[in-house]
């Protein structure tokens, strides 16, 4: 359903460092930089099949993470959802809604953590145990 998922940062190489660590632990490689026709940069991370992106706001204005949203990146484990945490925490993100751990919702049982990137995107990191 979904092509990619893009995000606005205010300081692209800050941003850079911070995915480059957090995607690159769930086997992201090294992004495409592309200059918009505007001028303005933007980083591509490709992956399984899908794209995550960030972008320098090509209107000029300040980039702001919005009311409500959650970008969730699925994990392989527990385990690996404590290291996404660890990893953003490391990177200059925080932690937000407790620690990573087991949560139980209409949907079954989720491990998750929640982060919030050097802009204030909301991440989540899920594994759905068998």
């Amino acid at each position: 359903m979904f092509n990619h998922v893009m995000v606005g940062s205010n300081d692209i190489e800050r941003s850079k460092r911070f995915y480059d660590a957090l995607l690159g632990m769930l086997g992201a490689g090294e992004p495409i930089r592309n200059v918009a026709p505007s001028g303005h940069t933007r980083l591509f991370y490709r992956h399984d099949g899908n794209t995550f992106c960030i972008t320098e706001p090509i209107n000029g204005e300040q980039a702001t993470c919005a009311n409500g949203a959650t970008i969730g990146f699925k994990c392989s484990s527990p385990e690996q959802v404590t290291q996404f945490h660890d990893v953003a925490l490391a990177h200059g993100g925080v932690t937000c809604e407790g620690p990573p751990g087991l949560r139980e919702s209409d949907m079954g049982a989720l491990y998750l953590s929640y982060v919030r990137d050097p802009d204030g995107n909301k991440l989540c990191a899920l594994h759905r145990p068998k």
